[in-house]
C-alpha cells in the first residue's frame, strides 16, 4: 500500500505547490502558448496520479482486480507491491478515488452540455437578427454581420462555424483592424480553446477547494487571450492588434476605474505596445520537454516496484 499513498501524497503536493510555482513564473505572459502546455501538464499529473493509486488501490482491496490488472505479470512483481495489506483502507480510497473520476466525468458533460445550450440559444438569436435571405443556405458563409449598437465580435462554434460581428465595431474598427478581430477569433478556434476552458471549468467547478484546478481555471481564461493576440499580431502587427481591442472595449468601462469582467483588456493592452522580450527557443524547447516531462513522474513512482523485480536475478 505505499504506492498509492505516495501517488496521492505526489498529487497533492503538485496541487499545492505547482500554481504557487507557476504564479511567480515571469516568463508566461512572454510564451502564453508554452504557459499552456505547462498548466496541462501539471494537470495531467495529478490526474495520473488519482487515476494510478485508484488502480493500485483496487488491486490491494479485491484479487479479482488484483488478477486482471497483474495478470501478464511475473508473481514477484506482485509481491513487490506488497498489495495484500491495508485491504480495508484500499478499498476505502478506491471507492472515493473512484467516485471523484465519476464527478469529474459528470462536470465535464454539465459544462459540454451548457455549452451546447449557449450555442443553439445564440445560433437561434443570429437567425433571428441576421434572417437568411432567399436562395440563402446556412452555414454558407464564416462571416456574419449582424445590427448592433455596441461594438463586440465573436465566434460561433458548431458544425458550422462563423464570425459574427456587429455593424457598431465595423463602423469603430478601421482598415486592417477588423482584420486583426478575425485573425484572434480564429486564432481562438485553430487552438480549440473551448476545449481547454470546458475542460478547466469542469474541474474547477466539480473541485473548488483544490488549488490546482481553480488556478487552472483562471490561468487558461487569461492565456487563451494572450495566444489568440499574438496570433493576431503576428498577422496585422501590434498596433493594429492593440486599437481593434481597444475599439471594442472602450464603452465597457475596463479602462476605468472600475473593475469589469474585462479587466484584463487594458494589461493585453499594454503588452501588445510594450511587447516583452520572448524567451529565446532554447529555453522554450527547454520549458517544453521538462513540461512533457510531469506526467511521467507520477508512472514512474507506479512502476519503480514493479520494474525493481524484474531487475533482480
Amino acid at each position: 500500500m505505499m504506492v498509492p499513498a505516495a501517488l496521492l501524497l505526489l498529487g497533492a503536493l503538485t496541487a499545492v505547490v505547482a500554481p504557487r510555482v507557476l504564479a511567480r513564473a515571469d516568463w508566461a505572459d512572454r510564451e502564453p502558448v508554452v504557459a499552456l502546455w505547462v498548466w496541462q501538464c501539471v494537470v495531467a499529473a495529478v490526474l495520473l496520479c488519482c487515476v494510478l493509486s485508484m488502480a493500485l488501490s483496487a488491486a490491494a482491496a479485491w484479487a479479482e482486480v488484483r488478477g486482471r490488472l497483474f495478470a501478464p505479470a511475473p508473481s514477484g512483481v506482485v509481491e513487490a507491491y506488497a498489495l495484500g495489506t491495508g485491504a480495508s483502507w484500499a478499498a476505502i480510497t478506491a471507492v472515493v478515488l473512484a467516485c471523484g473520476g465519476l464527478w469529474t466525468g459528470t462536470m465535464l458533460v454539465r459544462e459540454i452540455v451548457r455549452a451546447r445550450r449557449r450555442r443553439h440559444r445564440r445560433r437561434a438569436e443570429l437567425l433571428l437578427r441576421a434572417p437568411l435571405l432567399p436562395g440563402e443556405e446556412q452555414g454558407a458563409d464564416r462571416l456574419v454581420v449582424v445590427e448592433g449598437e455596441r461594438p463586440d465580435a465573436w465566434w460561433l462554434a458548431g458544425a458550422a462555424p462563423r464570425l459574427v460581428i456587429t455593424t457598431a465595431a465595423l463602423r469603430r474598427l478601421k482598415g486592417r483592424q477588423v482584420d486583426a478581430v478575425v485573425a484572434h477569433e480564429q486564432g481562438h478556434a485553430r487552438a480549440r480553446h473551448d476545449w481547454l476552458l470546458h475542460c478547466s471549468a469542469a474541474l474547477a467547478g466539480g473541485f473548488p477547494r483544490v488549488p490546482v484546478f481553480a488556478a487552472f481555471r483562471d490561468e487558461m481564461h487569461r492565456l487563451v487571450e494572450l495566444a489568440a493576440d499574438d496570433m493576431a499580431s503576428r498577422r496585422h502587427g501590434r498596433l493594429t492588434t492593440a486599437l481593434a481591442l481597444v475599439g471594442l472595449n472602450e464603452d465597457r468601462g475596463v479602462f476605468g476605474p472600475c473593475s469589469a469582467p474585462e479587466a484584463h483588456v487594458p494589461h493585453r493592452v499594454h503588452r501588445l505596445l510594450a511587447p516583452p522580450e520572448r524567451l529565446t527557443p532554447v529555453r522554450r524547447l527547454r520549458l517544453t520537454a521538462c513540461a512533457a516531462l510531469v506526467p511521467v513522474v507520477p508512472v514512474l513512482v507506479a512502476f519503480v516496484p514493479g520494474l525493481r523485480a524484474l531487475a533482480m536475478p
